[in-house]
């Protein structure tokens, strides 16, 4: 079953940083892990929120807004999609997550909805 790792609120050193290359080096550890059980299927960290645009439709008007959402107070930073046997497996992997040290990680399993073409 597919899962959504959706990491918030995990400031990441940025490269050029002293702190960079070990944060690197255990994202990377955390994705070798997931693709040695063989869930790994995909993974991407997210520019920072400063970079979002909101789009809403309202009435048929379409209303677009740089930056998150107003009423957001957490930032997405990143996601990975996992395909574990259940949710005993992704919660563990959840739990291995590097940025589940200084963020937060919420698993969701991903929706299967019959005719959806863009499903796996």
């Amino acid at each position: 079953m597919l899962y959504l790792l959706a990491i918030y609120d995990c400031d990441r050193p940025e490269p050029g940083d002293p702190a960079f290359p070990d944060a690197l080096a255990r994202v990377n550890a955390f994705a070798d892990e997931c693709r040695r059980r063989g869930v790994f299927v995909s993974g991407h960290p997210l520019q920072g929120e400063h970079t979002a645009t909101t789009v809403r439709v309202r009435d048929g008007k379409t209303l677009i807004t740089d930056g998150p959402f107003p009423e957001t107070h957490e930032h997405l930073g990143g996601v990975y999609v996992l395909d574990c046997r259940d949710l005993d497996e992704a919660l563990e992997l959840a739990a291995l997550c590097p940025m589940a040290e200084v963020g937060t990680v919420e698993v969701r399993p991903v929706a299967g909805v019959p005719g959806l073409s863009h499903q796996a």
